[in-house]
């Protein structure tokens, strides 16, 4: 399962089939170095996407 509190690094390790879900969002946290410390809320904020829509 997927929560908001989980590094982005750990959400695309465990579930690499994320990865199009992400780059459909224009998130392309494969090649960040941030994914690694940044959980999948902030990263979200980040980019502008509201989780709870």
């Amino acid at each position: 399962m997927i929560d908001k509190d989980m590094k982005i690094e750990d959400v695309l390790r465990r579930y690499p089939q994320a990865i199009p879900v992400f780059e459909r969002f224009g998130i392309d946290c494969a090649q960040c170095q941030l994914s690694e410390y940044e959980n999948l809320e902030h990263g979200a904020k980040v980019h502008g996407i509201d989780l709870s829509a």
